[in-house]
């Protein structure tokens, strides 16, 4: 058993050139979550504040995490969309702020292109779109920016995605999707060494959907792209330990650990340091 992850039929192994900070896969990296929202499901309203925004970046870099993921608008269930410019008012200035104080890259999370450009202009290094570039003009404006993007499944959209999801066979279903996302993206001049793929789970699936899902990482591996997974304290880890949000935090890193094991490259997560302290001590009783 390993925590490295480190073949090439799995995508891993390569560097993501992260406007010029460089996230290398040699194993499993943290993708710490800061969410500048009111109403993100597990910590909207935190990191509102600029300065706590900052710290927070600070202190998850400190803590473990190899990139931070800046968003600006919810992707819970239910949640509403909001103006480009609210998206940016609320992304830009900490963005520009905390990439001069970090030694790691950092990521906008976004799908709207007006904000893809502006961010990646104040230094942002990565772009991870829940909507897979599909939205008008996203696939143009990732092509140009040439920074490595992350491209999610989602059924629907956040409004709707959880009003009864159907597959025929939900690994299958996504590993096509998230390959014919990846190809128009390289026809569209992405290059394939830029491409990151997220199954998205608890995005337009039900728990036995994810569980199966979580089952079919191997198969969507097997492709040759770099993997993100996030799992931080969603519904399905609620499901299974019947837990509210708060107490997730140990079942969110046993499903990090998890997916670690399996080799995706990169977790996203909120509970840096447990996360970071869990893939050390699994990559080391696991060597030898």
């Amino acid at each position: 058993m390993t925590f490295k992850t480190t073949t090439s039929s799995s995508g891993t192994g390569r560097t993501l050139d992260c406007a010029g900070k460089k996230l290398v896969l040699d194993r499993t990296r943290i993708m710490g979550i800061l969410n500048l929202t009111p109403d993100s499901f597990s910590d909207g309203g935190l990191w509102l504040d600029k300065t706590q925004a900052i710290e927070h970046s600070l202190a998850m870099q400190g803590a473990g995490a190899d990139i931070i993921d800046v968003g600006g608008e919810s992707t819970r269930p239910g949640a509403q969309d909001v103006s480009v410019q609210q998206e940016l008012d609320r992304v830009i200035p900490v963005i520009e702020s905390i990439v001069s104080q970090l030694e790691i890259p950092v990521s906008i999370d976004t799908s709207k292109p007006e904000v893809m450009r502006e961010a990646v202009s104040a230094g942002a290094g990565m772009i991870n779109d829940v909507y897979a570039l599909r939205h008008k003009g996203a696939l143009a404006a990732a092509a140009k920016l040439s920074v490595p993007v992350c491209l999610m499944h989602m059924l629907g959209n956040p409004r709707v995605m959880q009003n009864n999801p159907v597959y025929d066979d939900v690994g299958a279903e996504v590993t096509t999707f998230l390959l014919e996302r990846a190809r128009l993206c390289e026809s569209s001049g992405v290059s394939k060494e830029n491409i990151v793929l997220d199954p998205g789970f608890g995005f337009g699936k039900t728990l036995q959907q994810n569980i199966a899902l979580f089952h079919a990482l191997p198969e969507l591996m097997s492709n040759d792209f770099p993997l993100l997974v996030g799992v931080s304290r969603k519904t399905m880890i609620g499901q299974m330990t019947g837990r509210e949000i708060p107490g997730r935090v140990a079942g969110s890193i046993t499903a990090a650990a998890l997916a670690a094991r399996m080799g995706v490259a990169i977790v996203r997560v909120h509970d840096v340091a447990e996360t970071s302290d869990a893939l050390k001590v699994a990559t080391a009783l696991s060597q030898g």
